[in-house]
């Protein structure tokens, strides 16, 4: 089903064409959780100190491939919404050789460095073996996830979030299978929750794939459009470097927090382990709404809809708002049961760890709301440069402070988690003020 985003209700557009997306997510957010559910207890807390920090790691690099595809996606919006159909095929094709060419880059690049990312991790020597066990195995699966996220980008640059959704579930449905198998029956350890990740990733991309040239052949490109166009090639490489850039400066800041977070010891490592999984899963909704939110603005910026883009602003804030207070308010009230499902009761110091943070941190998520919000609209004007700003303000703020603040004793820790919201929160305040000064008027 595709949605255009350049007429009808607002707030119903957004909602609706968002929801799968969210969806999507969640279940994919569902299977990192059962995930680390099924390593923490089936196997133990050695085991999921090693996925926690491969976790973070395997965030940020995967970031660089979804920032190209999230990237390449905003061209393929704005042209999808000047009806300029023709021109839309060439960039698909353009974005695919750029997407694939980085997407080997990186995988090849990750097996040399990966006695590099063990040492600047400062991963707990208890689960040094474990962590490289893993790391090897789920490298494997960067192709597969640059096949889907790239045709996944193609389908919700027109309004198309079912079959993205669709695949995914079926994806995260198998890993959870695999998982349980592999895991807990045939007792294959952290190698069998790599390999059943990345057999998941394989069928979706494979799934998606068939898909799109069986079921799509109205997007695919025919030999007049398979062609390297100066002029595309540029609008892709702009706005999909410039996400990708955003998207790995922002993971990036993460990875050298979970360093930092690791300096502090085993009990430290496994409670943020688990405490970003939780994270992941209670923001991830918003994260997914500023994703839709840059592809209304795309598709109207195209369509030369300016009045609606302002509108939808201040519509998309309104919602995403009222979602991140809810969320905030039952990771705070549930803290301790959520700490409970992945880790033995007698493992209080990591419970009492994962509490604080997500106290801290968990009441804070309006934050990261309005940010991914703010992310989506400069996304959808072309303007991904500033993406990059406000993800310099607020990870280069927090890891200042994370370090600065951890490193004073009368502090320690906690200070990394008060770090996070405040990052937040210097980078909105600038987001929206550069927004209202230098672009409100021009929508006009």
């Amino acid at each position: 089903m595709n949605y255009n985003l350049t007429s009808g209700k607002i707030g119903k557009s957004l909602i609706v064409f968002s929801l799968p997306m969210i969806l999507g997510n969640l279940i994919q957010q569902l299977y990192n959780i059962t995930d680390t559910l099924i390593v923490g207890k089936g196997i133990g807390s050695t085991a999921l100190s090693a996925v926690g920090s491969s976790y973070a790691l395997m965030v940020l690099l995967t970031s660089i491939v979804l920032g190209l595809c999230m990237g390449s996606s905003v061209v393929f919006s704005q042209l999808y919404g000047a009806k300029k159909y023709d021109e839309m095929k060439v960039s698909i094709f353009n974005a695919f050789i750029f997407v694939t060419i980085i997407s080997f880059a990186i995988n090849i690049t990750s097996y040399f460095l990966l006695d590099k990312f063990i040492v600047w991790l400062n991963i707990p020597i208890e689960s040094i073996e474990m962590t490289k066990t893993y790391l090897k195995i789920i490298f494997v699966g960067m192709f597969f996830v640059s096949i889907y996220n790239f045709i996944a980008a193609i389908f919700r640059s027109i309004g198309n979030t079912v079959m993205p959704l669709i695949f995914l579930t079926i994806s995260a449905i198998t890993n959870i299978i695999l998982d349980i198998v592999l895991v807990i029956y045939c007792d294959m350890g952290v190698a069998g929750a790599a390999i059943a990740t990345v057999t998941a990733q394989a069928l979706s991309a494979s799934c998606i794939t068939v898909y799109f040239f069986a079921k799509a052949k109205f997007l695919c490109p025919n030999k007049r459009h398979l062609y390297l166009d100066k002029n595309l090639m540029k609008q892709v490489i702009d706005n999909s470097s410039l996400t990708a850039i955003q998207q790995s400066i922002m993971n990036f800041g993460i990875l050298m927090v979970q360093g930092l977070v690791n300096s502090f010891g085993f009990y430290a490592s496994a409670a943020f382990a688990i405490v970003v999984k939780i994270d992941a899963f209670a923001y991830m909704p918003a994260q997914d709404f500023g994703n839709a939110f840059a592809t209304f603005v795309a598709q109207n910026y195209g369509a030369k809809h300016n009045d609606r883009i302002k509108q939808g602003s201040k519509t998309a804030l309104k919602i995403s708002a009222v979602f991140c207070l809810i969320s905030s308010l039952i990771v705070v009230l549930f803290a301790r049961q959520f700490m409970l499902l992945f880790i033995n009761p007698e493992e209080t110091a990591i419970i009492d760890i994962g509490i604080e943070y997500l106290h801290i941190v968990g009441a804070s998520y309006i934050g990261i709301g309005i940010l991914f919000l703010l992310y989506g609209l400069y996304r959808g004007l072309a303007k991904s440069q500033m993406s990059i700003i406000l993800t310099v303000i607020s990870l280069g703020s927090r890891v200042a402070l994370a370090y600065a603040l951890s490193s004073v004793s009368a502090i320690g820790m906690v200070g990394i988690w008060y770090a996070v919201p405040i990052g937040w929160a210097l980078a909105d305040i600038f987001g929206i003020w550069h927004f209202i000064k230098y672009e409100y008027n021009k929508l006009n």
